[in-house]
């Protein structure tokens, strides 16, 4: 079995957020087919073969001048792409956050336009460039440019889907269900991980190490700051089997480590210093946070659209509405299957790596404290977070995930009594407070 993440999956994250990769690959790909299309026009040019009749006929100067309209064209659309996709990034950075820009940035409707478009002004240049003279007169690469029309109708086709994509995109309810799904594939990934050598467990508990962590481990520090993109758990492992040592980590992705702080503990101590010359293969920090392992950073997109949409400047209740349903979702995900796994193990068994990871009550609070503080005094909110609530509480059969839901249940109502100056209102919301409530059986009392 294998830790919840290989660096594969953290490289291939890094490759699918930019807009360089995938028209660098369409160009490369559309340069092979110009190879191939020069090649035949070369042989049908040496009477090797006559070409289709389908296939454009034209002088030498006519081509030039069709292949360097068609260029010029092409390079016009791909400033107004390039100019719709800032518009859409500045749109999504000012309405939805900043942290949703790597959203749009790895949107793949986006990427293949651009590399469409720069692909096919690539292969109307190189096929300009190719006709000149030749033993037998002007060169004129008919299959080339036949090709080159082709292409030029398929830059019309994908230009009609991007703007439609960039449409429809760019909606509220579209960017917050991207974010849920994404949430979910997230989700499903540490769903597939399992812990190391479970069935196989020797030498010291958990909790014994952790006694001697605290009693006479050894700090490790970060040397340099940034948000904790991913743990390779894997190579800690190895790191840790290695020096037959035992490593704690206090943090998990996402957490901001400053350069000097502690960023693991070694037991036993005399194990620190080959432990801290390879600890860094184990750790990437970054600049930003990312989704990969640090399923926290989807709620909070969630949460921060949200809050944007409940402030007063904004006063968008339906979109806050809308992010409590997509939270209670993620969050019913996690009630049901997600079990973090704190322990990796070695194939004999022993206890290597010991990892942070978010427990369910920190994601209930996270997600629920702050759009419930910003929703003082609006019951629609407090009543869509009650029905979340209960969504969640009927998908949870365990009392001890129930605990933290029922606090938020509380919490609402007091809030409610508190801010809600309609008796009407306050009514509706104390109704689905004692639904809530109903959920969890005679052990929970309403309370004032």
């Amino acid at each position: 079995m294998r830790g919840p993440y290989f660096e594969a999956d953290w490289r291939r994250e890094q490759l699918r957020t930019n807009l360089w990769l995938v028209p660098v690959l369409q160009t490369l790909g559309i340069l092979v087919l110009f190879g191939i299309t020069y090649a035949v026009d070369r042989a049908a040019y040496d009477g090797l073969f006559r070409l289709p009749n389908w296939v454009l006929n034209g002088s030498a100067d006519s081509a030039r001048a069709v292949l360097a309209t068609i260029a010029a064209a092409i390079i016009t659309v791909v400033g107004i792409v390039f100019s719709i996709t800032i518009v859409a990034l500045t749109l999504a950075s000012t309405q939805f956050g900043p942290r949703m820009l790597r959203n749009f940035v790895r949107d793949p409707g986006t990427q293949v336009t651009l590399g469409t478009f720069v692909s096919s002004f690539c292969y109307a240049m190189v096929a300009l460039v190719s006709v000149g003279g030749g033993p037998h007169g002007d060169f004129v690469p008919h299959l080339s440019i036949t090709v080159t029309f082709i292409l030029t109708l398929a830059d019309v086709a994908v230009l009609i889907f991007f703007l439609n994509h960039i449409a429809s995109m760019i909606q509220l309810p579209v960017v917050i269900a991207n974010i849920a799904g994404t949430l979910d594939d997230e989700i499903a990934a540490l769903d597939r991980t399992g812990e190391l050598g479970v069935e196989a467990a020797h030498g010291p508990s958990h909790e014994e190490l952790l006694a001697r962590l605290a009693e006479s481990g050894a700090p490790i520090r970060t040397p340099r700051s940034g948000y904790l993109q991913v743990v390779r758990h894997d190579s800690l492992l190895k790191i840790a089997t290695k020096a037959d040592a035992v490593i704690q980590l206090p943090f998990r992705p996402g957490h901001f480590v400053v350069a000097g702080q502690v960023i693991a503990w070694v037991w036993p101590p005399e194990t620190a210093d080959s432990v801290a010359e390879r600890l860094a293969l184990g750790h990437i920090t970054g600049a930003y946070r990312t989704l990969p392992q640090d399923i926290s950073f989807g709620f909070d997109q969630l949460v921060e659209i949200g809050l944007r949409a409940l402030s007063p400047a904004v006063n968008d209740t339906f979109t806050g509405m809308t992010c409590v349903d997509w939270i209670a979702d993620g969050l019913c995900r996690i009630s049901t299957s997600w079990r973090p796994h704190r322990i990796r193990r070695d194939k004999e068994g022993n206890i290597r790596v010991i990892a942070f990871q978010p427990d369910f009550e920190r994601l209930v609070e996270r997600t629920f404290d702050t759009i419930r503080q910003a929703a003082v005094g609006m019951p629609a909110i407090m009543i869509r977070q009650l029905d979340a609530l209960a969504k969640i509480i009927e998908q949870t059969p365990d009392r001890i995930y129930q605990t933290p839901l029922i606090r938020q249940a509380e919490a609402i109502q007091r809030s409610n009594l508190a801010t809600v100056p309609d008796p009407s209102d306050r009514a509706d919301v104390t109704e689905r407070y004692e639904a809530v409530m109903a959920l969890v059986g005679p052990a929970a009392t309403v309370r004032p």
